[in-house]
């Protein structure tokens, strides 16, 4: 059992370090959506890229995203597209990188509707209100048919719950951002972020026995 981690809302190139240091498989980088405190522009996404080095896969999280806006993150170098909210055909043709559909509490009937999409690499269960720092249910998962693709865990996650968390869902990945912040300023705390995946690490022993 490895549960792959994915920090997300990432906005400084030193962030990359704190990655780096404990392994993470994916970092996630908000684009095009000027509400969230974490959103940054493709130049920016860009230096932050190039400090992961090819040792953590970015990840360009997008909501409702247009096509033009889908082909500004591929060309910015990312690996992955997280998408939120709406997805039309026109924006997920656009893409040429494999492409994570998000949901929240609120609409994980509509899996159906890309679980037999080869497009579609990850699905992505997050709170009503991603990056609000608060979880869902995690029960909904447990009434809801096979998703038949592999699925992270978002919403409300840290180092305190993130065991648990692996244990009761048995996620592909988790996914954090709010949990590895630090309080009193912008910016991810790289105490949390170790904190995070020692749990994380220690809930995979576990599960496989050791």
């Amino acid at each position: 059992m490895n549960t792959k981690i994915k920090i997300c809302g990432l906005t400084d190139p030193a962030e990359a370090a704190y990655l780096k240091e404990i392994g993470a498989d994916y970092a996630g980088m908000v684009l095009f959506f000027p509400s969230s405190r974490r959103c940054i522009d493709t130049e920016r996404a860009g230096e932050i890229i190039r400090a992961l080095g090819g040792a953590v896969l970015p990840a360009a999280v997008m909501v409702s995203p247009s096509p033009d806006q889908v082909r500004e993150a591929c060309g910015a170098g990312f690996s992955i597209l997280q998408i939120h909210g709406r997805l039309t055909e026109e924006a997920l043709s656009a893409s040429r990188v494999p492409v994570w559909k998000a949901f929240n509490g609120k609409d994980m009937d509509r899996i159906s509707d890309y679980r037999e999409d080869p497009r579609i690499a990850a699905f992505v269960f997050d709170a009503a209100l991603p990056g609000s720092g608060k979880s869902f249910d995690w029960d909904l998962l447990k009434n809801m048919p096979d998703p038949g693709k592999p699925f992270f865990l978002a919403g409300g996650l840290d180092a305190e719950n993130a065991g648990e968390a692996v244990l009761k869902v048995r996620p592909f990945g988790v996914d954090v951002s709010s949990g590895v912040e630090y309080k009193d300023r912008k910016g991810k705390d790289p105490e949390k972020i170790r904190a995070f995946a020692s749990a994380v690490r220690a809930a995979d022993r576990l599960l496989s026995g050791e």
